[in-house]
């Protein structure tokens, strides 16, 4: 294994996440994992790419370790989930005249939120948006594609990783 990379996959019944630290157990998309087709599917793309950055909630919690850069989240900050909209799969401003997702949730969800590399390099209108690593609710349930980890076991990986560092999905 590649020193902080992250490698996701199905171990045993349930979604595990691999770094430097050991397996955690993660939560992927409700249709599991698969080859991302669309905007909306469910799925967790399967494939390798960069870790981009870090975003997190300054009322909830101290700024995380990262080598990534590292930056709060503001109560009008989105993500643009709309594939016709020139600023699909990218961070906009709320209210936002499409249709967009808010970053600050009252749930604790986006507390921390590492921004995964997918359909950014081009972007292409409708393959996927917001694949993100964030916090896992309680009992592990399904994602709309992204990956969810316990808290605490996102803020230890965000200090294993590096500018170099890939999420890599398994089929």
């Amino acid at each position: 294994m590649t020193r902080g990379n992250i490698f996701v996959r199905r171990q045993s019944g349930i979604y595990i996440a691999d770094w430097d630290e050991g397996a955690r157990r993660c939560a992927v998309g409700r249709a599991g994992i698969g080859v991302k087709t669309r905007e909306g599917d469910g799925l967790t793309p399967v494939g390798q790419w960069k870790l981009r950055w870090v975003l997190y909630r300054a009322d909830r919690l101290r700024a995380p370790r990262s080598a990534l850069p590292v930056s709060a989240i503001a109560p009008d900050d989105g993500w643009c989930d709309a594939p016709n909209d020139p600023a699909y799969n990218c961070p906009v401003k709320l209210p936002y005249d499409a249709s967009a997702e808010s970053l600050w949730r009252e749930d604790s969800l986006y507390d921390v939120v590492l921004v995964v590399g997918y359909n950014d390099d081009p972007v292409i209108p409708g393959k996927g948006s917001a694949i993100f690593l964030h916090v896992a609710k309680e009992d592990f349930a399904p994602t709309e594609g992204c990956v969810a980890f316990a808290r605490d076991d996102l803020l230890e990986a965000l200090t294993q990783i590096s500018a170099d560092s890939y999420l890599t999905v398994e089929p």
